[in-house]
């Protein structure tokens, strides 16, 4: 017979789940005297340790094992018997126990899943991301690529956009230097954004053997709190300017890029072949994204406190070890995790939303689309059936373009459902190059 359900706050329930005395004692005996069969003491052969000490040693984490199951068992049950979706683990609180030691009582506090109602999606406004590729694009492609391999020489005039300077620096608040902000012999290509807003314009026009100091100011959502909102003063001394020139479109450069025998045509063909698929590959991010904001828009229900808090922690954890793998010195120092509050709940409440559509349109991703995806990724590569097989060899990449190929057949659900509009991308906005 299902058992009454509490309502409290919000999507929060509680509901009382007894454990009876006699189940419980008679489990432990079993378990204990199973573990006295094959238990090992100082002084005694196996099987023959006494029953009291097996007991002494042994018995309090067997019945709180047992204990544990057996609550488990109950609460699995009544959530079954409710038809309830619980998101997140009970909260468990003991009650007293009854005078005749009958039976132990638990309250199970805990949050089940909100209602998820898509909605009509016709008014709903969705951006089709498109940008034209041709030959001009192409050319912009060859010379980024001739950029990044440029190399430098030092030169006796003010430094100028694209130079490399390289740099001593100290930033200081009042006065005194904060950590993170200084360097040596710090080499700072000019138009990269590399540097806060700001530096890299007070170091244009600058001489090698100059100095300068100057203010710059930290946003108020800067990362580092101590500093954002504030204005910083910084000492800047130019060592050396040198200017990049760039490899010459020949047979040699093209062989730099593994074009054998440094055919041009080849190249350019090759080129353009990446460059599509990246194009493709980022306008499809981009509507993905257009799509998402339009199901977050529409997505108006009560979210699981703990799913919230649980994709805090999540994003708090995986901050960090980005701060550390980049070497800052966060390891003890565990950021905040109500700092990303609205992002776990933009996440939380979209993933609601997508798992719903899913599961009413049958969004699931195909095999057939799975291993086209993989196909297709494996192309880009030098040798695609190895990559292939990195995909098909383990499960959790394999889960991984899943979820991918779920969400690709979600945008393109909506894209039919939603009032849609081509929007064009600047090339060097969506390949985001500078200047």
């Amino acid at each position: 017979m299902p058992q009454t359900i509490e309502t409290l706050d919000g999507l929060e329930r509680r509901i009382q789940l007894t454990v009876p005395a006699a189940d419980l004692e008679r489990e432990v005996q079993q378990r204990l005297t199973k573990l006295a069969s094959t238990i090992r003491m100082p002084g005694f052969r196996p099987g023959k340790v006494p029953m009291k000490m097996v007991v002494a040693s042994y018995g309090a984490q067997v019945q709180a094992e047992v204990l544990n199951d057996k609550v488990g068992a109950a609460f699995d049950a009544a959530v079954s018997a409710n038809r309830l979706r619980v998101a997140g683990m009970p909260r468990l609180e003991a009650k007293p126990k009854a005078d005749d030691g009958s039976d132990l009582a638990f309250d199970a506090t805990f949050e089940v899943f909100p209602e998820v109602k898509v909605g009509d999606l016709s008014a709903v406004a969705v951006d089709r991301a498109v940008c034209p590729v041709g030959d001009a694009e192409v050319d912009k492609t060859v010379e980024v690529m001739r950029r990044q391999r440029a190399t430098f020489v030092a030169v006796s005039r003010p430094a100028q956009a694209e130079d490399r300077v390289t740099v001593d620096f100290v930033g200081s608040l009042d006065g005194t230097p904060f950590p993170g902000g200084s360097g040596t012999d710090f080499p700072l290509t000019l138009g990269q954004g590399r540097m806060l807003p700001g530096f890299e314009d007070a170091v244009l026009g600058m001489q090698a053997g100059e100095k300068k100091t100057f203010p710059l100011n930290f946003r108020a959502d800067y990362r580092a709190t101590e500093l954002a909102g504030k204005t910083a003063s910084f000492d800047v001394t130019v060592k050396k300017i040198e200017q990049p020139v760039l490899p010459a479109l020949d047979a040699e450069f093209a062989r730099s890029l593994g074009v054998a025998g440094g055919d041009l045509a080849k190249m350019r063909a090759e080129i353009a072949a990446n460059l599509d698929r990246e194009v493709t590959a980022r306008l499809k991010a981009r509507t993905k994204e257009s799509v998402m904001q339009a199901l977050f828009s529409v997505a108006q229900f009560e979210l699981p406190k703990t799913l919230v808090q649980r994709e805090q922690e999540r994003l708090a954890q995986a901050a960090q070890a980005d701060l550390v793998a980049r070497g800052v010195q966060a390891k003890d120092a565990p950021l905040p995790t109500d700092v990303f509050a609205s992002q776990a709940e933009r996440r939380v409440r979209l993933g609601l939303m997508v798992a719903e559509l899913v599961r009413v349109h049958g969004l699931q991703a195909r095999q057939d689309q799975v291993r086209k995806s993989i196909d297709q990724i494996a192309q880009s590569y030098e040798k695609p059936a190895e990559v292939i097989q990195w995909y098909l060899g383990n499960r959790e990449r394999l889960a991984e373009l899943e979820n991918a190929v779920t969400e690709d057949n979600v945008t393109a659900w909506v894209l039919e459902h939603a009032r849609t509009a081509d929007k064009v991308v600047p090339f060097d906005e969506l390949m985001g190059h500078r200047g």
